[in-house]
């Protein structure tokens, strides 16, 4: 758990780079996968108040979803745009004709890792497992918001990005517990 709750302050480590920062903080806070976020644009951020969502387009398997936008994130992105004013990708290539490539994204994501010196190694698809991950653990959210929000056409394939931490364990309630206050 110690390594998901590492790499989640990638972002805020990112320094003075809002670019970098903003590809994080979306990669992160939406639950992208690296594709997906490279082929983002300008118009799939909806922000207006009764919206606030991400809308992903062509995801695995071709299908188009939802996932979330925080105001944490929309602000983040404004003062993105207001510095670097994209205009078709949210995050275009060098010359501005096209999205930002795979292997850029990942390469600005092992540079803050890097520079947050942590030990565990792996790729920005690690921010996606740390999405899904404090989704769960925040118990506020249930398993199959998850998989819609993921893009996850079966619940077995969201499953996998679980591992039960020790709090889960530690501080459940047994079923018999809550049956005796009943009883009572």
């Amino acid at each position: 758990m110690r390594v998901i709750a590492e790499r989640s302050k990638l972002p805020a480590r990112c320094g003075a780079q809002p670019a970098r920062r903003a590809l994080l903080m979306v990669t992160y806070a939406a639950g992208l996968r690296v594709t997906e976020l490279c082929s983002l644009q300008i118009g799939d951020i909806e922000s207006d108040p009764d919206r606030m969502c991400i809308k992903v387009r062509g995801g695995k398997g071709g299908k188009d979803r939802y996932t979330l936008l925080s105001p944490v994130l929309l602000q983040t992105l404004r003062d993105y745009w207001r510095s670097y004013h994209p205009h078709t990708w949210l995050f275009p290539n060098m010359t501005g004709t096209g999205p930002i490539c795979t292997t850029m994204a990942q390469r600005m994501y092992c540079a803050a890792r890097d520079r947050a010196k942590l030990k565990h190694q792996g790729g920005i698809h690690t921010l996606r497992h740390c999405f899904a991950t404090h989704l769960l653990e925040s118990g506020g959210v249930d398993i199959h918001t998850i998989q819609r929000l993921l893009g996850h056409g079966h619940v077995s394939t969201t499953m996998r990005y679980f591992h039960l931490a020790q709090s889960k364990l530690t501080g459940t309630t047994s079923r018999l517990e809550l049956l005796d206050t009943v009883l009572r």
